[in-house]
């Protein structure tokens, strides 16, 4: 009776990892045997594990990365110019602890989706928080936004976000309104969080795809100004494996 009125404490007071916890060792003699303090530390291991684990499952729930991705799975036997100590540098997590962009352009097929996903659940991992937007998906929401009086709320949204990836970069003309919205958003977050782009679009036509010359240049001033920029190369992976084949960051 003791014991349970010690689980039901630990969950009332939201120690669920140490009550599951107990709970095992309560099944399994052998730890009965250990010191009080060993039992303990074992306690409160499982309640920081049952925490860690709990904090990521609900950042990547609000990530809403496009592919599950990792970057232990990267691709490097591709040749498409990726560096296992770029990729290593990039895998810290250093460049978003102090706000700055990641750009990476290539071709169709080469991975940009895959890696910009990898690079998000890595940031995930290291405690961040991180959303994932098609570009065509934001100019929607903020449209949205502006008519249902939610504007300043997906704002500030945006801009508590560690990491924003913003992929398929350039697919579509930039109206007026939208390119505005794009100024109010890479404003926001400059020097505050950083923003990862992904792109078929090679960054010298990124001026003439925003459009208006100003706003064309304070935009891409605060994207890419100290900037890290990964420029893909080579064939689709999708072509180069097979459809049935293809390897686990070909997108």
């Amino acid at each position: 009776m003791l014991t349970q009125n010690t689980l039901d404490t630990l969950r009332r007071l939201k120690l669920t990892g140490m009550g599951d916890a107990l709970e095992r060792q309560l099944a399994q003699p052998d730890t009965h045997d250990l010191a009080f303090e060993e039992r303990l530390a074992l306690l409160v291991d499982h309640e920081v594990l049952h925490r860690d684990n709990r904090r990521l499952a609900r950042l990547l729930k609000a990530a809403r990365l496009r592919v599950p991705a990792c970057v232990e799975d990267i691709d490097y036997r591709h040749p498409r110019g990726l560096e296992r100590s770029r990729m290593a540098s990039l895998a810290s997590g250093d460049w978003i602890g102090q706000a700055l962009n990641l750009c990476i352009t290539g071709p169709t097929g080469c991975g940009k989706t895959w890696l910009a996903c990898a690079l998000g659940n890595q940031a995930c991992r290291q405690g961040r928080s991180v959303r994932y937007l098609r570009v065509p998906r934001l100019f929607e929401q903020l449209r949205i936004a502006h008519g249902d009086g939610s504007y300043a709320r997906l704002m500030g949204q945006l801009l508590k976000t560690d990491l924003l990836i913003l992929d398929d970069w350039g697919m579509q003309k930039v109206t007026g309104p939208q390119r505005q919205d794009l100024m109010e958003v890479i404003e926001d977050r400059h020097g505050r969080g950083s923003t990862l782009i992904a792109s078929q679009l090679p960054t010298e036509y990124w001026h003439e795809y925003i459009g208006s010359a100003t706003l064309a240049d304070a935009i891409l001033d605060r994207l890419l100004h100290g900037a890290h920029r990964l420029n893909l190369k080579g064939e689709s992976m999708r072509k180069t494996t097979g459809s049935n084949a293809a390897p686990v960051d070909a997108s």
